[in-house]
Order: C-alpha cells, then structure tokens, then sequence
C-alpha cells in the first residue's frame, strides 16, 4: 500500500461521508494511480438507494474514480492546500454491473493528457476483475477562495 486513508486525507480535502478512496496500492507519477475503495453496509446512501436492494449509485462510483485520479494530480502540486479540482466533464460513462455492499472497487486512473491547470482521465472501476464503470473525466484545477469577512466572524 503506497497511501492509506489517513496519508489520502493529507493530499484531498474531501472527508467522511463524502470521501471514497480507502486506500492506494499504485502510483505511477503523472501517468496512472490505481485507488481501492471499500464497499460497506454502513455507506448513508444505502438507505435509500435502494431499500432492500442496496446499490452503490454510479455517480459515486464516478466521484470515487475523481477522487483517485485527484490524488495523483495533487501529489505533484506544492501548495495543494490552496488548490481545489473541479469537475468540468465526464465523458462515455458506462455502468456494467452493480457495486453493491461487500465489493473491493479497484480504481484504475490514467492520466490522458494534463495542461495547465486542466487534466483529462481515463477511469476503470472493476469488481473482482470485472468491469463495473468506466468514464472519462475531465477537471480544472481552481484557487481556494479565501474566507470573506462574514466567515471570518463565524469562527
């Protein structure tokens, strides 16, 4: 394992419950990063989606694919903490099984080309070596806004 959920948490501002990339077990700098993200029972979206006949929702298998591909991308920026990647677009989503409580989601990310501050992915979600999502993702990289007045009084 290269990052575990504590190390991820260092590099991506995202956290419980919207955080889903457990671990990363690949990395190949600025080419290709492979995520795992543990399906559980215990996930807040299965209460509703859907009763009785839990399944994770594709759009979280895709957050879960930009989230892994994000990582990769912010290790090679110095000041990541003043930087937030946007979703811009996801291009040729395809869902092939159910991810469902109790699957291993294997993330695989590669890198299709990065300029500046925008990047395009290629992402594969498999379950046990079969095929559960794939899409291809493109984000910006975007200036955190500093705090304006009004939040600085809420603190």
């Amino acid at each position: 394992m290269i990052f575990d959920v504590t190390e991820i948490q260092k590099i991506l501002p995202h956290r419980y419950p919207f955080l889903f990339v457990d671990a990363i077990v690949e990395m190949e700098r600025l080419k290709r990063v492979v995520g795992i993200k543990n399906v559980t029972i215990n996930e807040s979206y299965f209460q509703g989606h859907f009763p009785g006949k839990p399944i994770m929702p594709g759009v979280l298998i895709i957050e879960a694919m930009a989230q892994t591909g994000g990582l990769l991308l912010l290790t090679e920026v110095p000041d990541r903490e003043n930087k937030l990647l946007y979703f811009v677009a996801v291009d040729g989503a395809r869902f092939r099984r159910p991810v469902v409580p109790g699957d291993q989601l294997k993330l695989e990310i590669k890198v299709v080309s990065w300029r500046g501050d925008f990047c395009k992915l290629d992402g594969r979600a498999t379950v046990d070596g079969q095929l559960a999502a794939e899409a291809t993702l493109m984000c910006k990289m975007v200036d955190r806004e500093t705090p304006t007045k009004v939040e600085d009084a809420a603190k």
